[in-house]
């Protein structure tokens, strides 16, 4: 007997979406459920889609599907959420006609999520489970700093709340822990669940620091700052970069994660400036190499711009015991002033940062003052094994 499919739907495999469909398809796999990835040819190359074909194996697929070449008609005009929209629903079309479909897990739903009080379920009668990263309507109501938008953020309040009453939503899974406090108080009762998943890191132990530079080939004595992830404008890395040239007794820069093509030739042009002479890694970093990393350095940078969600790399500097220097923006600001994190930078002008550096590079990590109740047990809990257990919590 042909058994039921969970649909994984994610159109796009960089930066880190790739790695929640990763997780998701192991927790189906390790609970019991077959699981197939849908996701455009264009990925056919991605690291995790030549594992699953490698992998051969019956209870782990990967279906290949692509947008319609040519839409028809008003939808040549249509915007984003409904070109997403009518991408997952051709999907589930697709997938379902040759596969049968128990549940689709759709990793990151802010794709077409503000459309679904216009357009409806994208997969008919199969229930379904979103993971939204990117709602900060609420932020100004809970106290997180993020963009002042009275009327945007109003209009996304009204769409959220009839989204998420949308028929065949089981759950909506958050990484904001105060999204669903903002639900609790504001949405009907009649809606679907609003759980919050904690935003994971693989479950990796610090090394002992000595050992990881010497692995790393790094200097014993020297002070390392870390800038790691997918590295791009979106970093601060070129605020970092110039405020390091202007700094004396500057740390040494490591830079670890695959760079897109600006800031590829931004560093270029600019390596040549910084003193002590930068480390570049400008590739997939393993995960072995990524334990090294986060044991050998001094401090994690996190001076993000525009970024007003949850951070990975925030969970894994907290786990590894590193100070951050952190934006005061979105949920790391709010997360880092909580518990303590590291300075917090209320701008990204030279002056700042190089203040910040160095009040970290001789300041930190110290004894936090008064952590609230909750606030480190939330990063406590951003550990790869909670996330599959919430996920098939909401799943069975």
């Amino acid at each position: 007997m042909e058994q039921d499919y969970v649909l994984i739907v994610e159109p796009n495999l960089t930066g880190h979406r790739w790695r929640y469909v990763e997780w998701t398809m192991q927790a189906c796999t390790e609970a019991g459920y077959p699981c197939i990835l849908a996701t455009e040819s264009a990925n056919e190359d991605h690291r995790l889609a030549r594992q699953i074909v490698a992998a051969n194996r019956a209870d782990l697929q990967i279906a290949f599907v692509d947008p319609e070449e040519r839409p028809r008609g008003l939808l040549r005009q249509s915007n984003q959420y409904s070109r997403f929209h009518r991408y997952f629903k051709r999907v589930h079309r697709i997938v379902s006609h040759a596969q049968p479909i128990r549940l689709v897990v759709v990793p990151y739903v802010d794709y077409f999520f503000y459309g679904l009080p216009f357009l409806g379920t994208p997969f008919r009668r199969t229930p379904w489970i979103g993971i939204t990263m990117r709602s900060t309507f609420h932020h100004h109501k809970v106290g997180i700093k993020s963009p002042d938008r009275p009327i945007v953020n109003a209009i996304k309040a009204l769409l959220f709340k009839r989204a998420i009453q949308c028929p065949g939503l089981r759950t909506l899974l958050t990484i904001d822990p105060t999204l669903p406090e903002w639900s609790a108080r504001n949405a009907s009762k009649s809606s679907a669940a609003i759980a919050y998943v904690a935003d994971p890191f693989p479950d990796e132990q610090a090394e002992n620091p000595v050992l990881a530079r010497e692995r790393l080939g790094l200097d014993p004595t020297q002070r390392y700052l870390l800038v790691y992830g997918s590295i791009t404008e979106r970093k601060g890395i070129y605020e970092l970069v110039h405020a390091l040239t202007r700094l004396e007794h500057a740390p040494t820069l490591i830079v670890a994660g695959e760079q897109d093509a600006g800031t590829r030739h931004f560093m270029r042009n600019h390596v040549r400036s910084l003193t002590p002479a930068p480390l570049i890694l400008d590739s997939f970093i393993a995960n072995d190499v990524e334990r090294d990393l986060f044991s050998a350095c001094d401090a994690v940078w996190l001076g993000y711009k525009g970024h007003y969600g949850m951070s990975g790399v925030l969970v894994q500097a907290y786990r590894f015991g590193k100070p951050v220097i952190a934006t005061e923006d979105g949920l790391i600001g709010w997360f880092s002033r909580r518990c303590e994190l590291g300075p917090i930078l209320s701008d990204l002008s030279s002056a700042s940062i190089g203040r910040a550096i160095t009040e970290t590079m001789t300041s930190w990590p110290h004894a936090p003052q008064a952590v609230p109740a909750g606030g480190e047990d939330l990063l406590s809990r951003h550990t790869l094994g909670q996330f599959k257990r919430t996920l098939l919590q909401q799943m069975a």
